[in-house]
This record gives structure tokens, C-alpha cells and sequence, in this order.
């Protein structure tokens, strides 16, 4: 029988392979007996199917669930289940997968295009339908075939924030603020003063740190050491691990949060468990610091951009945002040769100095 568990999942999971092509999907049930049971009649049917001639048909949202499961406990995970939400709002997911039309790619496309959504997110929600349509059709469901669009991704001007930016957006953050429009802070609910404070800290950690938001958001306490002043950072994305040493201000930061802390987390949603994606109070504090252009991804290239600035290689900077391909480092490129390009001129200044001394001739 081919019926496993994956990761953390309590459901059994159905795989095996058939005439080369692997098939994987859940089997929605915690018991194993109904599982293998699937998995019986699943193999019956592909079986008919490859020698009968029989197709069977699915719909794009049944498709779709599976792909999705297929990728569970990957980095990509969670950017899927996101995208389908999207595509449950605005794509005709119960339609039959064979018979999607170009039609239905393209009003799609539409619906986003209106929305003034980027390419660049647009491009994820159609990773996510090519996806499902390839996996549908690789496991012998009756597909249609359709063309899908190419989008020209544009190439924006890196945005990273100023000392004097980050002053005015930390100004606006800072949980003990009294300014108009905001209640007291004496007489704020304790819920929302700590909602304030953690949104405060957080950015701290992210400009300190240049690490993603989900890295820091989730992190617990047994990956604090307060003792050496590090953080062991475990960066899903990229399945690998790096050890930062804290600033003086993070350590601040997390000094505090330790004496107070109430769960294994270091932010926490209102249950306890690990903060949620919540990035609203951060835009709202850069749009009241009248700071445009900016996401929360622009701490991350606020800290890579001020450590090449002030003298840190390439391979250095990719070390610490925690890059597998130096290639992803290299957007900050332009900085470094700025660099090099000053370093260059006082070489040559120091050298035509020294070249149009005039020679001095004893008499």
C-alpha cells in the first residue's frame, strides 16, 4: 500500500506511481483503512483510464485543492493558499477543467488588470491556475487546452527608507504617541496599547535585521539567546538558517518583550499562538509619515542597502538576508559600484597628485 503521513498533517495521505507518473493526493480521512480504500478505487480508475480509454472529468477547484496539497510543508505553501482565495473570488473555479476557455483566462486577466493590481501579483495567481491545469492534466483528467498570458514584469527603483524617513514613520508608530485623531494613551484598552507596541517592535526588528516579515512575526523564544545577543532565524522561504547578531536597539527590544512575555512566541495573536499577517497598521503609519512607495518588504531593503553603503561586499549582505543565489543580491548591485566608483576616483586623485609634483633639482 502507498498511504503515508506528510509533515504535520492528520489526514493519510494516497501516493504511487503509474506508468511513470507519480499521483499524490489526500485522502481526507484519519483512518487508515478508508485511505487504502481510496487509494484501491483511485488505482482501478486511472487503470481504466489509461487502457480503456475512459478520461475522467474534474472540476478546477477540486484540482486546484489537490495541487495545493501536493505542496504543503514547502515554502511556496503559503503564498498558494493565498493566491486561492483570489482565484475562488474571481475565476469560474467550478467550471469543469476540460472546459475552461481562453475566454475565462483572459476576463480574468481583466478583472486584475481593473483592480490595479501588478503584474508581478498577477503572474502568482496565474502560477497557480497553470499549475493546477498542468497537474490535471499530467494525473488524466479531460482538460481544454488554453494559452496563457506572458506579463512584462516591470523593473521599479529599489525603495528603501532614509534615516530621516524612518525617524517620521517610527514617530508615527510609537505606541505612546498623543497627536489628534488618537485616544489618550492612559486611557487606551490594554489590547490595543499592546496591538500598538507590538507593531513598534516589530519594525524595529525588520529594519534592524532585514529579515522577512513572516520571519520575524512567527519567531518563538527558544530562537532568542539574549545571553550571546543572537537570533537563530529560520527562513521557510528558502528552507535554510542564519544566526544574526541583535543591534543594540533589537536587543533592547527584546529585552523588554522577554520580561513581559506570555507565550512561547515572541508577538502573538490574541490567542497566543504565533502573530498573524496583519501589515495594516504599518501602512497606515507610512501613508500618515507621508511616505510613498513603500511595503513592509522595503524594511528588508532599507538594512541591505545601508550595509553595502557603508562597506559591506555583495557576498556579505546575501549571507545575512539569507539568499541561496547571489543573483537575488545583485538588485543591490548598482550600490556597491557606486562605492567602487568613489573609492575609484581617490585612487586616481591621489595619483595624479602625486605624478604632477614638480622635480626638485639640487643646485
Amino acid at each position: 500500500m502507498s498511504v503515508l503521513k506528510r509533515g504535520n498533517s492528520k489526514f493519510w495521505y494516497i501516493q504511487f506511481q503509474f506508468q511513470g507518473k507519480t499521483y499524490i493526493k489526500s485522502s481526507k480521512t484519519t483512518d487508515k483503512r478508508i485511505a487504502e480504500r481510496i487509494e484501491r478505487e483511485w488505482k482501478v480508475l486511472i487503470h481504466s483510464q489509461q487502457y480503456l480509454g475512459e478520461k475522467e472529468s474534474i472540476s478546477f477547484k477540486d484540482i486546484m485543492i489537490q495541487y495545493i496539497e501536493t505542496k504543503e510543508n514547502t515554502p511556496n505553501h503559503v503564498t498558494l493558499v493565498s493566491r486561492c482565495r483570489i482565484l475562488t473570488k474571481y475565476f469560474p473555479i467550478n467550471r469543469k477543467l476540460h472546459e475552461l476557455s481562453n475566454n475565462d483566462i483572459n476576463n480574468f486577466l481583466k478583472i486584475r488588470i481593473k483592480q490595479s493590481v501588478t503584474n508581478q501579483t498577477i503572474k502568482k495567481d496565474f502560477d497557480l491556475i497553470r499549475g493546477s491545469w498542468k497537474y490535471g492534466k499530467k494525473l488524466g483528467y479531460q482538460y481544454s487546452d488554453i494559452e496563457f498570458p506572458t506579463l512584462k514584469m516591470e523593473k521599479h527603483r529599489l525603495r528603501y527608507l532614509s534615516l530621516d524617513e524612518e525617524k517620521r514613520l517610527l514617530s508615527e508608530l510609537n505606541p505612546y504617541r498623543e497627536d489628534t485623531g488618537t485616544v489618550l494613551s492612559s486611557k487606551r484598552p490594554t489590547q490595543i496599547k499592546q496591538d500598538m507596541i507590538d507593531v513598534y517592535d516589530l519594525v524595529i526588528i525588520l529594519i534592524d535585521t532585514g529579515a522577512r516579515y513572516s520571519e520575524i512575526s512567527k519567531i518563538g523564544w527558544d530562537s532568542i539567546n539574549l545571553t550571546d545577543k543572537t537570533i537563530r532565524l529560520w527562513r521557510p522561504k528558502v528552507r535554510n538558517e542564519s544566526v544574526l547578531y541583535m543591534s543594540d536597539r533589537v536587543y533592547s527590544v527584546l529585552t523588554n518583550r522577554f520580561k513581559n512575555k506570555s507565550s512561547s512566541y515572541v508577538f502573538t495573536n490574541r490567542k497566543g499562538g504565533p502573530r498573524n499577517t496583519a501589515t495594516l497598521p504599518i501602512r497606515k503609519g507610512f501613508k500618515r509619515s507621508g511616505i510613498i512607495g513603500c511595503t513592509v518588504h522595503t524594511f528588508r531593503h532599507t538594512h541591505a542597502t545601508r550595509l553595502i553603503q557603508n562597506g559591506l561586499s555583495l557576498y556579505e549582505v546575501k549571507e545575512i538576508l539569507g539568499h541561496t543565489d547571489i543573483n537575488t543580491t545583485m538588485r543591490y548591485a548598482h550600490l556597491e559600484r557606486k562605492d567602487i566608483s568613489y573609492k575609484a576616483k581617490e585612487v586616481i586623485n591621489k595619483l595624479n597628485i602625486n605624478s604632477n609634483k614638480p622635480d626638485l633639482k639640487i643646485i
